[in-house]
């Protein structure tokens, strides 16, 4: 897996690191591989940003934890897997034979999931003690990011999940997601303009967050991204109220995790990663000239 960690560009940087040059960053990147053989770091066409590979999502994801906790604030984009094409130009993509160990009543679960995120069942096996039953699949490697954590929920902490690369084959296409819900305003998050929200989908945040233009604070509940004003307050008037105000009932919001976060960002969207705070954002905060770069970012 590679991943770009650059500098934090976000109009609420600086605020909780200390550490947030390119320079700072570089010089922590050689550190980190000088004994970290599985580490790789070079340099981008852009002075602020460097790409990381590494063996996987949890070798980075520890590599970005260790780092906030030192102070830095990074920008992380999403992680992607490293594919080649075959000699007939076909693009191929990284395959890795997954077998699970899980109770027969979580397997309709596993099953799904893993069916969303392009993985084949290859064989079911029935435990012959218990109810217990071992699937054997065939997944992508760029699905199974950040999917760990999500099954333990899925399965009550019962399940046992061993991963081995199987072999290179045919891209097996995009895997679907939501769209999400963009801040079109800087300021702090109100419960009653989150509140009128909820409707529009689960939220990341709580009411009294720093917000700014361009930062993702939910998931849409359809497929296109919407812009939406998180710190819009009550209009209030001199005119008495026939009935009771509406009580602000909020749902409580979808902390996100780091590894959660990597999982889910897609290649327009960053991880912003401070010593306090994880955040969601667009690549380009403004959003006239993400509508007019969304063709180039889609490519």
């Amino acid at each position: 897996l590679a991943m770009t960690f650059s500098v934090n560009d976000s109009p609420l940087a600086g605020r909780e690191g200390d550490k947030v040059t390119s320079r700072m960053i570089w010089d922590r990147l050689c550190k980190e591989a000088e004994g970290n053989i599985a580490l790789r770091i070079s340099k981008t066409d852009s002075t602020d940003s460097f790409e990381v590979a590494g063996r996987g999502e949890l070798q980075l994801g520890v590599l970005i934890e260790t780092m906030r906790r030192e102070g830095f604030e990074l920008s992380i984009s999403r992680p992607r897997v490293l594919m080649k094409k075959d000699e007939n130009g076909q693009l191929l993509e990284p395959v890795e034979e997954v077998v699970v160990d899980v109770d027969e009543e979580f397997s309709g679960v596993v099953v799904e999931k893993l069916g969303q995120k392009r993985a084949e069942l290859i064989e079911m096996i029935p435990s012959q003690v218990g109810n217990k039953v071992r699937l054997i699949f065939h997944a992508p490697s760029r699905g199974l990011i950040g999917y760990h954590s999500e099954f333990l929920t899925d399965t009550r902490g019962t399940g046992v999940m061993n991963r081995i690369f199987y072999a290179y084959e045919p891209y097996k296409g995009d895997t679907r997601r939501n769209g999400v819900l963009i801040s079109s305003e800087a300021g702090t998050a109100i419960a009653y303009s989150l509140w009128k929200l909820q409707d529009r989908g689960p939220m990341f945040i709580d009411a009294g967050v720093p917000v700014y233009v361009g930062m993702i604070i939910g998931e849409h509940t359809k497929s296109n991204d919407l812009e939406v004003n998180p710190t819009k307050a009550k209009q209030l008037t001199n005119i008495r109220a026939a009935g009771k105000d509406e009580a602000i009932d909020l749902v409580p919001p979808r902390k996100l995790t780091l590894e959660q976060g990597l999982s889910y960002i897609q290649a327009d969207e960053l991880l912003e990663v401070t010593p306090k705070t994880i955040r969601l954002r667009k690549r380009i905060l403004d959003p006239i000239a993400r509508k007019r770069a969304k063709p180039d970012l889609a490519s």
